[in-house]
């Protein structure tokens, strides 16, 4: 038996957030900061420039956690590399290669605790299920339930990669359960469309998160390029069809 003190009940350290049976902890201020970066360090955390950690709660189950983000475990967890023979780990090199992810993520297994890493990024807890599949950006992914299903997902044209600056190639999560995400943003400034058979243009790659059911494409603004070039938008990213996105209008 383990007995918790100053984990639950710690003054200092928040629990901002919870879903299931992960829980999202926000450190309010850095105690043991040296005199030389105590200003620095207070008016970060008046900035909202916190340290957060995630708990996971496993009860029976397991989750599967970015490489290296595990701080400590406690009760009977088990890790395993997250890899099924041979095949498996060569698909997983290479989608790490073209996701920029880590190709072993260990997955914690049984009854106990597990804490992840701090980190000063914010953290978006969704319920992959609500999404159909979810598409994330590059260094979005922090953990998710094990019965969620990785894959990669290509764009759907050259020219959406190239001319939207972004990535060939992006991680996908389907099924039902938890992701544990790293937004550069917190949820309060995320906008959310819910798209039903329209479309949304966005101006830049502030799209974080979206249902892998839309259809991206880059597009110019206008059908002319004169009507492009008297807007000053250019290109835009557009999606197409019935689902959501996460957007980052700031930051």
């Amino acid at each position: 038996m383990i007995t918790y003190k100053n984990l639950y009940d710690n003054g200092n350290m928040l629990k901002i957030n919870e879903r299931g049976c992960v829980k999202v902890f926000e450190h309010q201020k850095d105690l043991s900061v040296e005199s030389g970066s105590a200003i620095a360090s207070y008016y970060a955390s008046k900035m909202n420039i916190r340290k957060r950690q995630v708990l996971i709660e496993l009860n029976g189950n397991s989750y599967t956690v970015q490489a290296g983000a595990m701080q400590w475990t406690s009760g009977s967890v088990a890790m395993t590399s997250g890899i099924k023979g041979v095949g498996d780990f060569l698909g997983k090199a290479l989608a790490s290669k073209v996701t920029k992810e880590s190709s072993a993520k260990p997955e914690f297994k049984g009854s106990g605790l597990l804490m992840l890493e701090p980190t000063y990024k914010h953290i978006l807890l969704e319920e992959v299920s609500e999404w159909g599949s979810m598409v994330l950006e590059d260094g979005l992914f922090l953990a998710c339930d094990s019965d969620i299903k990785q894959n990669v997902v290509a764009r759907t044209t050259l020219t959406s990669a190239v001319a939207g600056k972004e990535g060939f190639f992006n991680l996908c999560l389907t099924g039902q359960g938890i992701a544990v995400l790293e937004s550069p943003v917190p949820r309060e400034e995320l906008i959310e469309f819910e798209l039903k058979d329209d479309e949304i243009k966005i101006d830049g790659n502030m799209a974080i998160a979206w249902s892998n059911s839309l259809k991206f494409t880059v597009e110019r603004s206008s059908k002319s390029l004169i009507g492009s070039a008297v807007s000053g938008e250019g290109l835009v990213n557009v999606y197409r069809g019935t689902g959501k996105i996460l957007m980052a209008p700031v930051g």
